[in-house]
């Protein structure tokens, strides 16, 4: 799954530790999202896609071998 979690949060300007106390996480798992290594939970997208206000679609993408 490919997302633009890095680039949402570069133009909110907040780092990973920021996003991650907003949606009661860790750093960590911000990190792991970005870098594609964890998907995250349904209600976990929903709440990142409402911090940045966009809809979930332009957050997260499904690639073809998903």
């Amino acid at each position: 799954m490919k997302n633009s979690l890095k680039i949402e949060r570069a133009r909110s300007n907040l780092t990973q530790a920021q996003l991650a106390e907003k949606i009661g996480v860790s750093r960590q798992t911000i990190n792991a999202i970005e870098a594609g290594k964890y998907v995250p939970s349904t209600v976990l997208a929903l709440k990142l896609a409402q911090v940045f206000e966009i809809p979930v679609e332009s957050l997260f993408e499904l690639e073809k071998e998903d």
